[in-house]
């Protein structure tokens, strides 16, 4: 008798008949879940349970992104920060430089303002450089001759006098400031009408107002302007300002100390203003002054000698003992 053999694989259906019966069932299924949603809540129950394992499968491309996007965002904040710091620094030194260009034009209107004010011809000019020597007050000037400064021209700016032209050169300028002690200004107090004459103090920073008597009426607060009447200051400018006035019965004169008006160390621009042709008709300090009655100027009894540089420089200085004896007898008034 033959024996049975036994099958080592079993074979189901075959595969299109498997075929047909899935398709059925999905279309079954989906009809089902289309009209009724059967099959809702076994979906998300599904989605819950593989969700741990998506998160897995996903976990490595995760950590590959995150760890490129953190270097290039290492790279690019620090290119970002070095780019920062850079615009940083420009931009400070940007608001530095604009600050200094609004007080440079706060000063410019001001001596704009100051021109419209004189009346009188001027020429903006530029300070090059200060003496170093401590024991004058002396600038140099961006306009000399070739622009047609001479010597003996008043400097101001906004606030009020500054100096004197002293010497010129082709291209510049040398400039004694009023606080040098080798420069005297005519002036006449605001607020009495007492006239004087200024002197520079020297390294202090200050004016003086020597051989006025005790009793001259003259208090601190009040305002010293320009004169006029030595035709090389306009009259009206702002000289200084009284600080203190010292009174002592024992001394012939009083103490006066007053504080320039003008910022003679604070601006770079300044105002050289034109010499009126009053001042050619000045006397000489060689030529003594003689008042007639009659109001004619006298007849020089000798030609004066054509002055050099060196002598015009010290022409404001030289002036100052022609006018000095009339302070003390205003004063006295």
């Amino acid at each position: 008798m033959e024996q049975p053999t036994t099958a080592f694989f079993v074979r189901g259906p075959q595969p299109f008949t498997r075929l047909v019966f899935f398709s059925i069932l999905s279309l079954v299924l989906m009809g089902v879940d289309a009209r009724l949603h059967y099959l809702t809540e076994v979906r998300q129950g599904f989605m819950g349970l593989l969700h741990p394992l998506q998160v897995a499968a996903n976990m490595p491309g995760y950590w590959y992104r995150q760890t490129a996007e953190y270097w290039q965002g290492h790279d690019a904040m620090l290119a970002d920060n070095r780019r920062l710091r850079i615009v940083n620094l420009q931009q400070g030194v940007d608001l530095q430089r604009l600050r200094s260009m609004e007080e440079e034009n706060m000063h410019l209107r001001q001596l704009l303002g100051a021109v419209q004010e004189i009346k009188q011809p001027a020429q903006l000019a530029e300070i090059m450089n200060v003496d170093r020597d401590p024991f004058t007050q002396r600038v140099v000037v961006n306009l000399g001759s070739r622009h047609g400064i001479m010597t003996g021209q008043a400097v101001a700016d906004g606030m009020g006098v500054i100096g004197q032209v002293t010497r010129t050169y082709p291209f510049s300028s040398e400039v004694t400031l009023v606080t040098d002690k080798s420069l005297a200004i005519p002036i006449q107090v605001e607020r009495s009408g007492l006239r004087a004459i200024a002197f520079g103090h020297g390294r202090d920073n200050i004016i003086d107002l020597p051989y006025l008597p005790t009793n001259v009426d003259i208090q601190e607060g009040d305002v010293l302007v320009t004169s006029g009447i030595d035709g090389v200051y306009p009259p009206g400018l702002a000289v200084a300002r009284v600080t203190s006035v010292e009174r002592d019965s024992d001394l012939t004169f009083a103490r006066i100390v007053c504080e320039p008006a003008a910022g003679i160390e604070q601006h770079r621009q300044v105002l050289l203003l034109k010499t009126p042709l009053v001042a050619a008709a000045t006397p000489i300090p060689d030529t003594p002054a003689v008042n007639t009655p009659s109001g004619k100027a006298p007849t020089p009894t000798a030609k004066p000698k054509p002055s050099s540089p060196s002598s015009t420089t010290a022409t404001p200085a030289s002036s100052t003992p022609a006018t000095l004896p009339a302070a003390p007898a205003n004063g006295g008034t």
